[in-house]
């Protein structure tokens, strides 16, 4: 059994209604900070444990758990005279696989009231039997927050029978190298290595063995003598008081021990190491009863290229059946684990690589510039390494000598492939801005970004004006219509002979620039003498 779908609804970053399906093994979800990676696999979790951040939801109920602009909209209509009512939070697992499992989670009780789904809901919402009260809070228009004491956390299966930990047919297993905060990782990983690879004859050896421990701490002179001073100090208890080892369970033993790697204690190991083990120790288990859905959030964190190597071959390599989702920013890990399963996420949004036109192209490249077009604030795509470096540097000359990555701008040469960049793009609302040659042919360029005009975060830039000259180079006309000559044009001949150190007259300099794309681009980069820009260059770095 997996999870074939999430729907997500007011939680966190997640306003309104937020879909995404997900393949039955490995998903891998690439977004910018606060595109909602990390929400997604906490909505995750809770739908599969109740449990957010440790700790069960039902009594750690807060404001923040909702969509601000949600609250903010709820908030502004108090006191109006229409108020909204009381905004909820509505998280659901659609689960596919083992059909006698699904059975018996099958029913209406989900957004699309469809009987013949299988999943689960779990729900934070407005408990109606507060009607009452609420109606004559609403009259004092005293709410400043949204009244959380009249709420409920529900927690169902589309069967509508009630969900528990024991019953939810799936288990999860969250593993974030990111947090600071000591998960327990010790207990639970010990006790489960005991659980899988002890007998019971084992089991009865390692309980008598704690349990003589226990008697030997109190039979130790020091322990003892604490003992009597604690007997005889009334002011703490009129009974007897003492201090032991705590063995008021039959399994105190298991609650006692501690993991350690090379005698360091597991909550005391580098956070890399933490992640390895822990995902190593989910993915072995076969057992039904251990995790087997296995939510990572960006392994890269903490990891060297050689450990996070091994992690993701642990990944790749798993026949476990589990249904791995995996948040990342590494073009690595991507890579790795295969474009195919790459779930791209940007401002609630989101789409797959395998479900664009240009899919296969995607496919071809190296991953690491189809991360940059998702992750990026903004991109100017340019066509070469040369238009790259003037507009980097045509930004810094216009942002007080800041590049534009500093301000989140990303300059990607892509060669020709300006429509399948601007395919994913259009598909995520990411803005851009396209600058490119016209090539003496303006009418073609239109043509080729007709779908892409009135859309307003996609910019294109071009020179609308086709200049033309009598300078052939060999048998060839020379194209006047490129970035250099177009440059040459926005400057004088000796500004750029000054620069280039060179003394050529105007046909010549056009030869030494074809000739030098790279290294000229280089110079006007980094000179501290200033130049001017093509107007179609000052409209792509403008904001």
């Amino acid at each position: 059994m997996y999870i074939e779908k999430v729907k997500i609804k007011n939680f966190k970053c997640f306003e309104d209604w937020f879909e995404v399906a997900l393949n039955e093994g490995v998903n891998i979800i690439v977004g910018n900070n606060e595109a909602g990676k990390s929400t997604l696999l906490e909505a995750i979790h809770l739908c599969l444990t109740g449990v957010l951040n440790g700790k069960y939801l039902r009594n750690e109920l807060s404001p923040y758990l909702f969509n601000r602009n949600i609250e903010r909209a709820y908030l502004e209509s108090i006191g109006t005279k229409n108020p909204l009512q009381p905004p909820d939070i509505q998280i659901e697992l659609y689960l596919a696989g083992d059909k006698d499992a699904l059975e018996e989670l099958r029913g209406n009780k989900n957004s699309e009231k469809n009987d013949k789904l299988s999943g689960l809901l779990f729900s934070i919402e407005f408990d109606k039997k507060y009607d009452g009260p609420y109606t004559e809070l609403l009259k004092t228009k005293d709410i400043n927050s949204i009244p959380l004491e009249f709420y409920q956390v529900q927690w169902f299966e589309f069967s509508r029978q009630a969900a528990t930990a024991r019953t939810v047919p799936l288990k999860s297993a969250l593993i974030d190298s990111t947090s600071t905060r000591v998960q327990s990782g010790s207990d639970m990983y010990i006790s489960r290595i005991v659980r899988e690879f002890l007998d019971e004859k084992e089991r009865v050896a390692v309980s008598q063995a704690h349990r003589k421990l226990k008697d030997a701490f109190k039979k130790d002179s020091h322990v003892d003598a604490i003992n009597k001073r604690l007997a005889q100090a009334a002011k703490i208890s009129r009974k007897n008081v003492s201090i032991s080892v705590d063995m008021s369970s039959h399994n105190a033993w298991e609650n006692s021990l501690m993991t350690y790697i090379e005698d360091v204690p597991f909550h005391y190991i580098g956070k890399g190491e933490q992640c390895i083990v822990k995902t190593r120790l989910a993915l072995s288990s076969k057992k039904n009863s251990e995790a087997t859905v296995l939510l990572i959030e960006e392994p890269e964190n903490h990891l060297s290229h050689s450990k996070l190597n091994q992690l993701i071959s642990d990944i790749s390599t798993d026949n476990s059946g589990k249904q791995v989702i995996i948040t990342t920013h590494s073009s690595f890990v991507a890579n790795k684990l295969g474009l195919d399963h790459l779930i791209l996420l940007r401002e609630a949004r989101v789409t797959r690589i395998k479900g664009l036109n240009a899919s296969d192209f995607f496919h071809k490249l190296p991953g690491y510039d189809t991360l940059r077009l998702v992750l990026a604030k903004k991109s100017i795509l340019v066509e070469g390494d040369c238009d790259e470096l003037v507009i980097q540097r045509a930004y810094k000359d216009a942002n007080g000598g800041k590049l534009p990555i500093e301000d989140e701008i990303d300059v990607i040469s892509v060669g020709t492939a300006f429509l399948r960049f601007l395919e994913l793009a259009k598909a995520l609302k990411i803005p851009v801005v396209v600058a490119t040659d016209n090539d003496g042919n303006v009418d073609r360029l239109k043509k080729k970004y007709t779908d892409h005009e009135g859309i307003d975060h996609i910019k294109i830039c071009y020179d609308a004006e086709i200049d033309t000259g009598d300078l052939v180079i060999g048998d060839k006309a020379f194209n006047y219509n490129t970035l250099e000559p177009k440059l040459l044009k926005a400057n004088s001949l000796k500004l750029f002979n000054t620069l280039f150190g060179t003394d050529h007259t105007l046909d010549n300099l056009h030869k030494y620039m074809l000739g030098r794309k790279t290294e000229c681009a280089l110079t006007i980069f980094s000179s501290d003498t200033k130049i001017n820009y093509p107007q179609y260059i000052l409209d792509a770095i403008a904001k």
